[in-house]
């Protein structure tokens, strides 16, 4: 199995930063693609970025230009530094990690328990 474990959430003022990280372990054989979604109160879960393990980046048009996501692959640790943040980048964050355990199994998605982001107006 694979265990995420995610750090740095908090509580920060609008136009503040935060930096996330989460880190992968267990018996992998290789991790493929990692990302970083949220969810606020009484919204559905969304996709804020993603990184495949050969660097490409996606976002979300809403965080463009002020979070950054990046990877060291040799921890198996994924950032998201977010710069600017907003009262309405509040939400619960969860890391994101599509892995195989062997050579031969396929990917499979695993989760991290999440954690808080508040950022106050």
């Amino acid at each position: 199995q694979v265990q995420l474990v995610e750090s740095g959430g908090g509580l920060v003022q609008a136009g503040g930063s935060l930096r996330l990280s989460c880190a992968a372990s267990g018996s992998i054989f290789r991790i493929n693609a990692m990302g970083w979604y949220r969810q606020a109160p009484g919204k559905q879960r969304e996709l804020v970025a993603t990184i495949t393990n050969g660097g490409s980046t996606n976002y979300v048009d809403s965080v463009k230009g002020r979070f950054t996501i990046s990877r060291d692959n040799a921890k198996n640790t994924v950032y998201l530094q977010m710069n600017s943040l907003k009262p309405e980048d509040t939400a619960v964050y969860y890391c994101n990690a599509q892995a195989q355990l062997t050579y031969y199994s396929p990917s499979n998605s695993y989760w991290g328990q999440g954690t808080q982001v508040t950022v106050s107006s």
